[in-house]
């Protein structure tokens, strides 16, 4: 099992780049394969995850070519039109990725085959029938396995559109049904108790379809066709979470004063309340160099040490910082006082229960921290050493291993981080950027 051992080191300086956006490259596989024409896509993320999208589009009977060279790839997606996938004759295989699985189980569910998705160890140990609910109430017929996969999608269904409350923000639940949308008759509406990422929402106007997205009530109209277009992938915003705390966290000798820039970061406002909450916190973050990459706004974000002070973490704000509350929980352990965390149980059913993994991670590195149902209370350190050494399990989320590796910027002695290998699910070249930044971190095998 492959593990990090992570050393202390000052700060992080200079400037990195961090891999095309995961969400949109998904996205762009998936409406790219059913859209008229050959569609673009620069920047794509060839992660394992987007990889396995990429392998389950091509069973399905869409070309997919990619050229370029690793770092600048270029997708050329030949679209087979809005039902021209064909059945794959065999189950797909999703990897790590439950993005992939909820989002191709809403694609799927009002096509005229029969499809099954399977998954890795924990993607198999992942809940489906959040997604599986409300396109069920479209006519879609899916079984799942006591709630989990394999997920078995009957073909021939006859799709209606629906008025649906999401229980629970979350913009894959969001996304599945909106792409079922685009097969059902009538038009298809989700209201979100708060606001998730609007990716899916923005890529479909940019395909030709009708959608309307007003105060979190999000409406699709099912088109007659999709047009292909090009797509450009800014750097992911949940990747640059990690060189965010990195750089607010950084107070060796040499740092004070000094300036670290993450390039190219997708800014959407659905994704950013990690800015929002660090601000907040007193972080010194400023963007510069706007810019547009289609439809997603794009910035260089700059970042300074700065002093933290924990904060009770605004509600509004957690479905907008979800997947970066990992990352969060170290700059909190950093913090003058108190940082509270409540709204997010979310994080119990990602690709760990990462309350419950960070918490026992935070306590083996000697952070005073309690998990809740729903969140985290993480009383910080800050000055000197907020962390010891020792020893990390991730339980296999990327998320969490590239969050201890941060911690080591304020460790009094080196951090084994064990179980890492998914890291390349979301984040493939992460120990070359890290150490590119200053981070002493080394991958054993």
């Amino acid at each position: 099992m492959s593990h990090y051992i992570v050393q202390p080191a000052a700060g992080v300086s200079g400037t990195v780049r961090v891999p095309g956006d995961k969400s949109i490259s998904h996205r762009a596989l998936m409406l790219g394969g059913i859209a008229d024409g050959v569609t673009e896509v620069r920047g794509f993320l060839e992660s394992e995850d987007c990889l396995a999208t990429m392998k389950a589009m091509r069973a399905l009977g869409v070309s997919i070519d990619q050229t370029g060279a690793a770092g600048a790839r270029e997708v050329r997606i030949q679209g087979v039109g809005l039902h021209g996938l064909k059945g794959a004759g065999h189950a797909l295989d999703m990897g790590n990725s439950g993005t992939a699985m909820r989002l191709m189980t809403g694609l799927l569910a009002g096509q005229q085959f029969d499809s099954e998705l399977i998954g890795d160890a924990s993607l198999m140990k992942r809940p489906m029938e959040r997604a599986a609910v409300p396109l069920r109430k479209m006519g879609a017929r899916i079984r799942t396995l006591e709630g989990k996969p394999p997920v078995q999608i009957a073909g021939g269904a006859s799709l209606s559109g629906i008025r649906y409350d999401l229980p629970v923000a979350s913009a894959q639940v969001k996304s599945a049904v909106l792409l079922a949308g685009l097969y059902a008759r009538g038009a298809t509406t989700v209201i979100e108790p708060a606001v998730t990422r609007d990716h899916t929402e923005r890529m479909l106007l940019g395909f030709g379809c009708a959608v309307e997205a007003v105060k979190g009530v999000v409406t699709v109209e099912p088109p007659a066709r999709l047009n292909a277009c090009s797509l450009d992938v800014p750097g992911d915003f949940s990747s640059s979470a990690f060189f965010l705390v990195a750089g607010a966290i950084s107070t060796g000798s040499g740092f004070a004063g000094s300036s670290f820039v993450i390039r190219g970061v997708g800014i959407n406002p659905t994704r950013t309340g990690l800015l929002d909450i660090l601000a907040l916190m007193g972080a010194d973050l400023r963007l510069i160099n706007h810019r547009s990459a289609g439809a997603e706004p794009v910035a260089d974000i700059e970042v300074h040490p700065a002093k933290l002070r924990g904060i009770t973490v605004p509600g509004h704000l957690v479905p907008l910082a979800i997947d970066e509350f990992p990352a969060l929980f170290v700059a909190a352990a950093c913090a003058e006082g108190e940082t509270l965390v409540t709204g997010a149980e979310e994080l119990r059913v990602k690709e760990s229960d990462r309350i419950a993994v960070m918490e026992r991670g935070l306590k083996a590195l000697g952070v005073d921290c309690e998990a809740t149902p729903d969140g985290m209370r993480i009383r910080g350190k800050p000055a000197g050493a907020a962390f010891s050494g020792g020893r990390i399990d991730s339980d296999g989320d990327h998320r969490i291993a590239m969050s201890f590796t941060v911690a080591s910027l304020r460790a009094a002695a080196a951090i084994q981080i064990d179980d890492v290998a998914n890291v390349a699910t979301s984040f493939p070249g992460f120990v070359a950027t890290a150490r590119g930044a200053g981070l002493n971190v080394a991958e054993h095998t």
